[in-house]
């Protein structure tokens, strides 16, 4: 006999089925909304993916797993959330008997998402794991492994591929409308001064540094504004706060595409910025700026604006996402995208290691 955890896990609540299918009026949404616990409570959690999920369709707030008990009444004072649906790291893999929750939300610093992943896999649970996936290619392959193992989906938290301004940019590549593609420009950064709210990004063992959080959204947009992946990379890495950052503070890298496609990238803890540009045979669009929680926007170079979403973009991540479970359908970016993103992170750092040289992408 199947249990409704199981029935949720490898059939999604209003799967269609070939026997018994589903009208369409009632795959609008879900039968009952999807239960997410959030696995770990600093800022992204805290001040956008929990105010998020009050805006959800298809899913919602149930649980939180933390390694800050104080943290836990102001919690379940604003989120009601059940004392059987608070966990620690310690006893996260107890999720397994809980009904409630049917999605972990990874959201830790980047060399603890392998770990927390395959735990909320091995519960029975679907995985959304924040960016990067993972900080290296190994890890990627056994979290999609483990989800594969314990039949559930991972997907990664690329917000930006759903977000409308974003996807028009997505359509135009396969639409062509300035003809080829020649050049790309993307450049993504902000100004980090080492406050605790980002304290961990400055340390190495952590995952930190410029490419891991934030040189990934150059790296993603330059694949998804192209449809096609990079054969050769070259980097450099600049850092002028040797006594802050043990990591990268700037990295600067060249990628190349088929057909003679350069797109030259860059990430920053030392400057603000932001910035799309798509250079074609006949034509140029962009986005400025291309990826912020809001007021994504962009134009043309024939005089087409792109107006900013209104909505809210975790929300509309997180409902897209949820409605692929209970559909029973591949999420709109599997682990398989976020490991893209890890391989080509390897090679960046081995070209600014020995020197910038150019490396031959697999």
């Amino acid at each position: 006999m199947i249990n409704r955890r199981n029935f949720i896990k490898q059939s999604g609540l209003v799967a269609a089925s070939s026997v018994f299918p589903v009208p369409n009026f009632l795959m609008s949404k879900p039968l009952r909304k999807l239960g997410v616990a959030l696995v770990g409570l600093g800022y992204y959690s805290r001040d956008l993916l929990a105010p998020a999920l009050q805006l959800t369709s298809n899913c919602e707030l149930r649980g939180i797993v933390t390694g800050t008990p104080s943290k836990i009444p102001v919690w379940q004072s604003k989120y009601g959330i059940a004392d059987k649906n608070v966990y620690n790291y310690e006893n996260m893999h107890q999720l397994v008997n809980n009904d409630d929750i049917d999605i972990v939300y990874i959201v830790l610093p980047n060399s603890m998402h392998k770990k927390y992943t395959i735990i909320g896999a091995e519960a029975g649970k679907h995985v959304w794991c924040e960016k990067p996936m993972a900080t290296t290619a190994k890890d990627c392959r056994e979290m999609i492994a483990s989800c594969k193992k314990n039949k559930v989906q991972l997907t990664v938290g690329y917000r930006m591929q759903h977000e409308p301004v974003t996807q028009e940019i997505i359509q135009m590549a396969r639409a062509l409308p300035f003809g080829a593609i020649k050049k790309l420009k993307a450049e993504a950064g902000f100004y980090n001064g080492g406050g605790d709210g980002s304290h961990w990004k400055l340390h190495p063992e952590l995952g930190g540094g410029a490419m891991f959080d934030m040189g990934v959204y150059p790296l993603n947009a330059v694949r998804y504004a192209t449809q096609m992946e990079p054969i050769s990379v070259s980097a450099r890495i600049e850092n002028s706060r040797p006594d802050l950052f043990k990591v990268d503070e700037t990295t600067f890298f060249d990628l190349e595409f088929p057909d003679g496609i350069m797109a030259k990238c860059k990430t920053s803890f030392a400057e603000n910025i932001n910035h799309l540009k798509i250079d074609c045979s006949s034509g140029w669009y962009e986005l400025r700026p291309f990826q912020s929680y809001s007021g994504v926007k962009g134009r043309t170079s024939s005089g087409k604006s792109f107006l900013p979403y209104s909505g809210n973009q975790q929300a509309k991540q997180m409902d897209e996402d949820a409605m692929a479970i209970i559909q029973n359908q591949s999420p709109l970016v599997p682990g398989e995208e976020g490991l893209k993103d890890i391989a080509i992170v390897e090679s960046i750092f081995k070209s600014a290691r020995s020197g910038g040289n150019r490396i031959l992408l697999s």
